[in-house]
């Protein structure tokens, strides 16, 4: 596996271009097999997982083109109705093909999906809508796959997700638009991720409307068609890059960074006294002075993405006074916390009292267990020094190369493959705003 070596104490400067959002582009790859006719996506980031979708769609009997960024899908008609269990193992956005399976098909055999392990994640709120659409579901221990049928196509469906659920309100949108009659979905999650899917089915021709910011209304239709479209920015990426130009001293301009929405962010930058300055539509981001300690707890947006939260723990290593980071969205996502340990960070795992963990909590309460720790006590500021790390998943992949950017010394961190499910070619754009990182491959 790749390796990188990065020796830390460099100052980030410059300006850097965002990718197009992998959390968008992704879904956009299934939103193109609703339709037999050709779908165009721009501005997408070449990243594994992005690869990934890519062959699910071939293997599925799908035609693809990727050129520059840009992504061409066609699926005349399905060969398969079947996804192989380890390109399911390699990303969660996999699951997602239940929707254009369901509808095209009225079959889906899809496995128990993959992707970082950051909690259990079940997919349990979106079963249970399917299955109010008219679907059967069987799940088969002995093969790790779900078997879904549909003998009358699926149906409009009124329904609440019990909790916000951001891939759950994407698959049921991708679902509704082909069902017969209306579906209302409430209690839906907002992320602006979501919109950018509605605006692509709505030039597919896809009948969707907001009635609040937490119920959807569809109309199915009998037929979508092929349509052009273009990814916007990746949030989660200019919050990696902003931290980059804090935590190492620097000064960075992020284009276009202002197309997203940063509002938590931002407001948190400014409370720990990190220089943000707006420049029409881009962002600066320097270092002015001493910092100070801010706790953050993670939600379901409009809250601090769960997402920002492990880069944020690197930041707070280098601030005055304590500071706590609180995660809310998933049960068991600070994987990350022992390496920073060894880097010299002094950070403390524990559970807060909280008096009502059903509703405080977005995963399930049943799936938690007493070894998982919720929140991280972080004390600063600390020295932090090289060493040999790894990766835990994507995000913590981002925040290990954080803490060798601001740390003295080499560090070297393994496992650089879940950082490629994510960022693309991170380490050439880092180099190009001073950052003395190397990418050695694996032989």
């Amino acid at each position: 596996m790749d390796k990188f070596i990065i020796k830390g104490g460099k100052k980030l400067k410059g300006e850097i271009n965002i990718s197009g959002a992998k959390n968008v582009a992704l879904k956009t790859i299934v939103a193109a097999c609703l339709t037999d006719e050709e779908v165009e996506i721009h501005n997408i980031p070449l990243v594994s997982d992005l690869y990934i979708m890519a062959e699910i769609v071939e293997e599925l009997g799908g035609k693809i083109k990727i050129s520059d960024h840009t992504i061409s899908i066609q699926i005349k008609n399905f060969s398969k109705s079947k996804i192989a269990l380890e390109r399911a193992a390699e990303t969660r956005t996999s699951a997602m093909f239940i929707s254009p399976l369901l509808a095209r098909t009225g079959k889906a055999i899809i496995p128990n999906p993959g992707g970082c392990r950051i909690g259990y994640r079940p997919i349990d709120r979106t079963i249970e809508g399917l299955k109010q659409m008219g679907v059967t579901v069987n799940y088969k221990r002995e093969d790790g796959y779900f078997h879904m049928n549909t003998k009358n196509g699926l149906n409009g469906i009124d329904y609440a997700f019990k909790k916000p659920t951001h891939t759950g309100t994407e698959t049921l949108i991708l679902a509704a638009v082909l069902a017969k009659g209306k579906t209302i979905l409430r209690n839906c999650a907002q992320e602006p991720e979501i919109d950018e899917l509605v605006l692509l089915l709505s030039k597919m021709g896809a009948n969707i409307k907001k009635i609040d910011p937490k119920t959807i209304e569809i109309i199915g239709v009998k037929k979508l068609k092929g349509a052009k479209f273009s990814v916007g920015i990746d949030r989660n990426e200019v919050v990696t890059l902003a931290i980059a130009a804090i935590i190492t001293k620097g000064d960075v301009l992020i284009k276009d960074a202002k197309s997203v929405d940063l509002k938590e962010f931002l407001e948190k930058m400014e409370l720990v006294g990190a220089g943000v300055e707006s420049r029409g539509n881009d962002i600066r981001f320097f270092y002015k002075n001493d910092l100070v300690a801010c706790d953050i707890e993670t939600s379901p947006y409009p809250g601090f993405m769960t997402d920002w939260q492990a880069p944020w723990a690197v930041l707070m290593t280098q601030v005055k006074g304590t500071s706590v980071v609180h995660e809310r969205v998933y049960e068991s996502r600070f994987g990350y916390v022992e390496h920073l340990i060894r880097m010299g960070a002094k950070i403390k795992l524990f559970n807060p009292e909280v008096s009502n963990p059903e509703s405080y909590y977005n995963f399930n309460i049943e799936d938690d267990n007493s070894r998982n720790k919720h929140a991280i006590q972080i004390s600063g500021p600390v020295k932090l020094h090289n060493a040999v790390v790894a990766m835990s998943d994507l995000r913590a992949g981002a925040t290990m190369v954080l803490a060798a950017l601001a740390a003295s010394g080499e560090t070297v961190i393994l496992e650089v493959y879940h950082l490629d499910r994510g960022y693309e070619c991170l380490e050439n754009r880092l180099g190009k705003l001073g950052a003395d990182i190397k990418r050695i491959k694996d032989e």
